[in-house]
Order: structure tokens, then sequence, then C-alpha cells
């Protein structure tokens, strides 16, 4: 066995896996085996890492809707940042969007999304994804 497998065996018996945030001994937000992320983060390939994953299973979830294989590209990355922001419940929320995505009618689906709080909240992402949702 080589010393990195022999620390990495350590550090997660006496680390333990939390894959959410939770605040550790210190008082420091830490996840994982032990990442503290409030005085080291993650670094731009783990951010990297961790958006590919995400949307990969917003892809997973958004492939279970019968309008989904209908769309275009720009369609689809709309629909996925839409779903990333909102999480699947919320994503779900938009009962009359997904009609009228449904019926392939994109302009309804845009108006629904624009005429919603959460493009209140939200401002210009939403004003995006409306946009990308008509192309």
């Amino acid at each position: 066995m080589n010393v990195i497998t022999l620390a990495k065996q350590s550090l997660k018996k006496h680390e333990g896996e939390v894959l959410k945030a939770y605040k550790c001994t210190a008082g420091k937000t830490t996840v994982g085996y032990g990442r503290n992320l409030d005085d080291k983060g993650i670094s731009q390939k783990e951010a990297e890492y961790l958006l590919d994953n995400d949307i990969v299973e917003c892809i997973q979830d958004l492939a279970t809707f019968s309008y989904w294989n209908k769309l275009t590209e720009h369609q689809q990355a709309a629909l996925i940042d839409l779903r990333f922001n909102l999480g699947a419940a919320g994503y779900r929320s938009f009962k009359i969007m997904g009609k009228a995505l449904e019926m392939g009618d994109y302009t309804e689906a845009a108006y629904q999304l624009m005429h919603s709080k959460y493009a209140d909240q939200v401002g210009q992402r939403a004003d995006d994804i409306a946009e990308w949702l008509q192309q």
C-alpha cells in the first residue's frame, strides 16, 4: 500500500463522510471528509466537477418529461438553468408553463415564466431563460 492510500484510509476513518455542510467542532462549515469550506473553500476544478454533476442530474430529471427531446439545444439549456435554480419540486410547480411546453407553445411558456414570482426574484436570469425558450 502506498502513502496516499494509507492516508486516505486514515482520514476517512477519522473524519467520516458527511455529504451536506455542517459545523465541525471548531465551528467551521465543513463537508465531505472534513473539507473546511470557510478557510479553504473549493478549487475552480472542484466547482466545475460539481456543476457538471448537477447538470447531469438536471438532464436526467428533465428527460422524464415528454417534451424534452422535442426541444432545441437553447430551450434545453434554458430548462436546465431553471431546473438547477429551482430544484425538482420548484420546477414542477410551473404547471401552466409545463403544459405550454407539452403543446410546443414556447411563447406561452416564456410568458408564464416571465409573469411569475420567480422572474421578479431573479431578474435578468429569467429574461435570459425566457429568451432561450423561444429559440
